[in-house]
């Protein structure tokens, strides 16, 4: 049963808690306000919608260590997480108590971030994810955040475009040049992401036994039959945290995809199946595209080879410990592996690949009940296959190249 007891010039309220201990809050002008105060709390506690003052005054920074100890997920995705709570999340939030967070000052706060628009948008959905588990956890009544649309920035410079990573969308033209230029063991990485759209960690991933599979599909009479490439798993670069968010250096480990979508046969064209045959004949490790010594790529390692590459180099002339240099000139400034991957699915949706197919093939899930309903056909698969063949012999015909790296004549009749 509630209570009120005089405290000096003020009156302090007790009741009843769930598990049979006594709660109390001072400082109440009078004695009928705190007995209402103390009624309403147990009244909340027989209704099952009580939370407990002392976990509403929790701060940010305690419930997040708690919540990234719990909930546990890919190596990538905690990373990332931690990057956005210390870069910007939790030196604005970290003390201060979950029940005292309101829509007003966090909608406040994303604004004044100087970081691109959808970095603002992730870190608000970040916030939110955690007031949830917060409610969850009893911590608070309800989450401030949920469902809340964030106030967008028009004022000044915010409408003028961002200047592109990209000086121009990357053609198939690029992709062929910048694989001849890097030479078989780099290259075919590039054209294996620009026409069949790996992921950058799903390339690293690939294992040598799950390239140039078999699919096998009634079609019509017959059946259709085309290599594809199998993916499973893939590398993940990102720094290890402990428990609670200490830094602990860089892990690149092997993971499973990042969701049931992933998971996937790739289809592979013609020339490109024929064109890793003869790498993996010639490749002595298990991952196809890994360094010389048989390790999965760094990004900076990648980096050191790949941008000079797009972006072009001078020059630099032989001396005593250093070999020459040949100069080279620029193929696309701000090109990137990403950007490769993008220009499959682009392909995709210019030879008019059909939407279930085209959402498999980009490794992507559907939305919608559609994805329940239709399947990719071997028609559409053909279709695809066929579309991209002749987007590669034209670029081919357009940039003045008959074979790749002068090793093998793709006009060769198929082994």
């Amino acid at each position: 049963m509630a209570s009120a007891e005089k405290r000096g010039s003020t009156w302090r309220a007790r009741y009843n808690k769930p598990d049979g201990s006594v709660g109390s809050e001072s400082g109440f002008p009078t004695k009928k306000t705190a007995l209402g105060w103390g009624r309403e709390q147990e009244a909340a506690i027989r209704a099952g919608r009580w939370v407990d003052p002392d976990l509403r005054a929790t701060t940010f920074g305690e419930f997040t260590k708690s919540f990234m100890t719990s909930r546990r997920k890919r190596g990538r995705t905690v990373g990332t997480r931690w990057e956005k709570l210390d870069s910007h999340i939790l030196p604005r939030w970290q003390d201060t108590a979950l029940g005292s967070i309101t829509w007003y000052e966090v909608d406040a706060w994303q604004q004044s971030l100087t970081i691109a628009d959808v970095s603002r948008g992730h870190c608000v959905s970040l916030m939110s994810t955690i007031m949830t588990a917060a409610v969850d956890a009893q911590h608070i009544t309800v989450n401030p955040l949920f469902g809340r649309r964030r106030t967008r920035d028009t004022a000044g410079d915010a409408a003028v475009p961002k200047a592109p990573k990209v000086s121009r969308d990357p053609r198939p033209e690029d992709a062929l040049l910048l694989a001849e230029r890097l030479g078989p063991a780099r290259g075919i990485h590039v054209l294996t992401t620009a026409f069949t759209g790996l992921r950058w960690g799903e390339g690293l991933g690939l294992h040598r036994d799950r390239a140039l599979l078999e699919r096998r599909q009634p079609w019509g009479d017959a059946e259709f039959v085309c290599p594809v490439l199998r993916v499973v798993e893939e590398y993940a670069e990102y720094q290890e945290r402990d428990p609670d968010g200490t830094k602990n250096g860089y892990l690149l480990q092997l993971e499973p995809t990042k969701n049931d979508g992933s998971t996937r046969d790739i289809d592979v064209p013609r020339f490109l199946a024929r064109l890793l045959r003869h790498h993996l004949d010639d490749w002595p490790h298990e991952r196809p595209f890994s360094t010389t010594s048989g390790k999965p790529w760094r990004r900076g390692n990648w980096s050191r080879d790949f941008r000079p590459a797009c972006d072009g180099r001078d020059e630099r002339a032989k001396r005593q410990g250093v070999s020459y240099r040949a100069e080279w000139e620029p193929i696309l400034p701000g090109l990137d592996m990403r950007a490769l991957r993008a220009l499959h699915d682009t392909l995709q949706a210019q030879i008019g690949v059909k939407e279930p197919l085209a959402f498999e093939a980009a490794g992507h899930r559907r939305p919608g009940i559609k994805r329940h309903y239709q399947r990719p056909t071997p028609d559409m698969r053909a279709e695809r296959l066929a579309g991209l063949e002749e987007v590669f012999w034209k670029a081919m015909a357009n940039v003045g190249l008959r074979t790749m790296w002068g090793r093998v004549d793709l006009r060769k009749p198929d082994r």
